[in-house]
């Protein structure tokens, strides 16, 4: 496994890293045994980051992933944390919280149910727009300084955001949405971390699934998964979003790869400072993406690839309207 560094102050990981928020929430139900195995053969095979959330499953997904890591030696799994979503008994989201007492607070918890001494990467999940993101990095400042964290990370930053955070803290990474359908980060957040020597750890590779080349129009989900509010996988824009699907599906065949593999090899060949989390929650689906990694793609097949899917091609926000208010990179 190749590996890459995450920005001029980070850690050096694997050249993908495995997200294991679909292991415990939102995408309904997974199998706890698999989900563990999947854990284990990412580990086996050299993936060294391994991403989750505080609020994944309420505290399960960390559980989870701490149970998949006892009786491995801590530095073998880099791990890196999202914070301070606040929400209901009922599910419902109720805001972040960015406070330093809140930091503080939300890393003994994450600190425990992980069974580690330390987190490697700690971010807050979306800025708090109640308090400046100096105060929130330097609280986890802090935690680096009493040995708790070893480096801070951003999530959904805009570029502003990201300069004002840099200033307080050395920052290793900014945790954000990128794939062949969402590139709204190239016109100025992935300039600005570029220029400030900070990476890009990259979710959403393959748009929640739907670049996966496994998704269909007649896919029947539980009430409980995200992708029943989500505006790109409704009605005619799903319509239209699984057309773009076919396109690069043959596009892949071409090259001996499924779509989900052209989709993280697309992602890959943006830089050698962008890792991109895979979303597997299944031992054969991590088997398939890690097959990403066998093939790099030419100049020619990018600009191909940018000639029939260019940037907007998609139809439909990446979430709901209540949920990109949220977000600190569409605001800027």
């Amino acid at each position: 496994m190749k590996q890459r560094k995450l920005g001029t102050t980070g850690p050096l990981v694997s050249e993908v890293g495995l997200g294991c928020m679909g292991m415990s929430a939102f995408y309904g139900p997974a199998d706890r045994t698999e989900s563990i195995a999947t854990i284990h053969a990412a580990l086996d095979a050299g993936v060294t980051l391994l991403d989750t959330g505080d609020f994944y499953g309420m505290g399960l997904n960390e559980l989870l992933v701490g149970d998949a890591l006892k009786g491995r030696a801590r530095d073998a799994a880099t791990i890196s944390v999202k914070f301070g979503a606040l929400r209901g008994p009922d599910d419902a989201w109720l805001g972040y919280d960015g406070r330093p007492a809140a930091v503080k607070n939300f890393v003994t918890y994450s600190l425990r149910r992980l069974g580690v001494d330390y987190i490697d990467i700690y971010r807050l999940a979306r800025v708090d727009p109640a308090v400046p993101i100096e105060e929130t990095v330097g609280a986890i400042g802090e935690l680096i300084d009493a040995g708790y964290v070893r480096h801070v990370g951003l999530s959904e930053a805009g570029a502003q955001t990201i300069r004002r955070a840099a200033a307080v803290r050395p920052i290793c990474d900014l945790q954000i949405e990128y794939s062949l359908i969402t590139r709204g980060i190239e016109a100025a957040i992935l300039p600005t971390c570029r220029e400030l020597g900070i990476g890009i750890t990259a979710y959403g590779v393959l748009s929640r699934g739907l670049l996966s080349g496994h998704w269909s129009a007649d896919r029947n989900l539980l009430s409980t998964d995200f992708r029943n509010h989500s505006p790109r996988f409704q009605g005619d824009n799903l319509t239209h979003n699984l057309a773009i699907v076919e396109v690069l599906r043959q596009i892949a065949v071409q090259k001996d790869l499924t779509p989900a593999q052209l989709a993280i090899a697309w992602v890959l060949a943006r830089g050698e400072d962008i890792v991109p989390l895979i979303g597997a929650r299944r031992r054969d689906r991590l088997s398939e993406s890690l097959g990403a990694l066998e093939t790099a793609l030419s100049g020619d097949d990018l600009r191909r690839i940018d000639e029939l899917v260019p940037a907007g091609a998609a139809a439909g926000d990446r979430y709901p309207t209540a949920q990109m208010g949220f977000l600190d990179s569409e605001r800027q």
